[in-house]
């Protein structure tokens, strides 16, 4: 889920979008908070890097525009979650540090982790929207990549790194232009004005 850093290139501002400073501040706290979880979940505590991780989202809801647009999109994106990764679980082609009680349940801290991801297509990931190839092509290429990152902190390890990395590429291919979609419906970042313009 650690897609934000795909924002290199992107315009700093468009129209109705957060400022450069807000993008730089959700971009540095999104990244904090992957990196501790994933940290925390290798180091056997991967209650500590839950924690990180809703404090990073709770600082975005409570900047919002609209908090509770931003909270449903959160709330959306932990059930998607909840399933992809249980179909990732299911599979057997992953085992994880943190152990769950069910072994074809997705763990705590990865559904946490989808939720934050709610703090970027708004903000860092806004760009995306209305182009759903780009963000299926974003998906199956960095989806992978952010998951084998967590792999080489000792978050989880691969049982069968091939079939995982194929699963992974098409479930983020298949997502991500739903992502997009729904953070276009749920958008509480953007904000409008009476006569239905908008501004940051």
């Amino acid at each position: 889920m650690n897609l934000s850093h795909a924002t290199a290139g992107a315009p700093a501002r468009d129209a109705g979008g957060p400022s450069r400073a807000r993008q730089l501040a959700n971009f540095a706290l999104f990244e904090g908070a992957w990196f501790a979880c994933i940290v925390g979940v290798a180091r056997g505590a991967p209650a500590l890097g839950t924690a990180a991780v809703l404090a990073a989202l709770a600082w975005h809801v409570a900047i919002s525009a609209r908090p509770a647009r931003e909270l449903a999109l959160a709330a959306a994106l932990a059930g998607i979650g909840l399933v992809a990764e249980s179909l990732i679980a299911a599979q057997g082609h992953v085992v994880y540090a943190a152990r769950q009680p069910l072994a074809w349940l997705a763990p705590y801290w990865i559904v946490a982790l989808w939720a934050q991801f709610a703090m970027a297509p708004n903000v860092t990931l806004r760009w995306l929207k209305r182009r759903p190839w780009l963000a299926a092509l974003l998906g199956a290429v960095v989806g992978p990549l952010s998951f084998v990152g967590g792999v080489r902190l000792g978050a989880a390890r691969f049982v069968d790194a091939p079939a995982a990395l194929a699963m992974l590429a098409v479930q983020w291919a298949l997502l991500m232009p739903l992502v997009m979609a729904l953070s276009d419906r749920l958008d509480g970042v953007t904000r409008r004005e009476p006569g239905g313009n908008v501004h940051a």
